[in-house]
């Protein structure tokens, strides 16, 4: 039970960090080698931790939006009217994000920002994390060498995770400050 715990730790702290945290499926795919946990539940486990550290995130991102210009409520405002108007589009956008192993942590901080719903939100990260970190566990021949400190140390030190993480950073704060009701051509009232 203990080691369930200790990974439950491990990968909701990683999900809580905004920015240049390791990959969380490589701490489940080392922690996996390293135990006798069944890949199962430790896919099981690294989803709910992760879901529940970028759900707390994107609510931490919720009390921020009060500090921040007018005109970046503004376009946040819009941004969110545009993804709720298009469903079918955010639905689409919401489940190549769920699978795809980028950083997701920008994506929590921008949705929290933008106030919209969050439990359908994290129940796409949920069901696209369940489905990649299986993946990844079956693969975990490739990276049986590994260690979670050198998987730490090769994201805090890697040219392109710290480029990629800069770049969303970056991009967040791109997409706060587009003027989003004069691109798409409506007033938020």
């Amino acid at each position: 039970m203990n080691e369930y715990l200790i990974l439950f730790g491990i990968v909701l702290g990683i999900n809580l960090m905004p920015a240049f945290g390791p990959p969380t499926w490589s701490v489940i795919v080392i922690y996996g080698l390293n135990t006798k946990i069944p890949v199962a539940a430790l896919v099981v486990t690294g989803a709910v931790a992760a879901a529940l550290g970028r759900f707390l995130l994107a609510h931490f991102f919720r009390l921020l939006k009060n500090h921040v210009s007018a005109k970046t409520k503004r376009n946040i405002a819009a941004a969110r009217a545009a993804l709720e108007g298009k469903k079918r589009n955010a639905i689409i956008a919401i489940a190549l994000f769920a699978l795809s192993p980028i950083p997701s942590a920008q994506l929590f901080e921008a949705a929290g920002l933008s106030g919209l719903p969050l439990v359908g939100f994290t129940a796409a990260f949920f069901v696209g994390r369940i489905i990649s970190y299986s993946i990844y566990a079956v693969t975990a021949n490739t990276i049986a060498q590994s260690t979670i400190g050198g998987s730490f140390k090769d994201t805090l030190t890697s040219p392109i995770g710290i480029a990629i993480q800069v770049a969303m950073i970056a991009l967040l704060v791109a997409i706060t400050q587009i003027d989003w009701e004069k691109r798409l051509g409506r007033r938020h009232s």
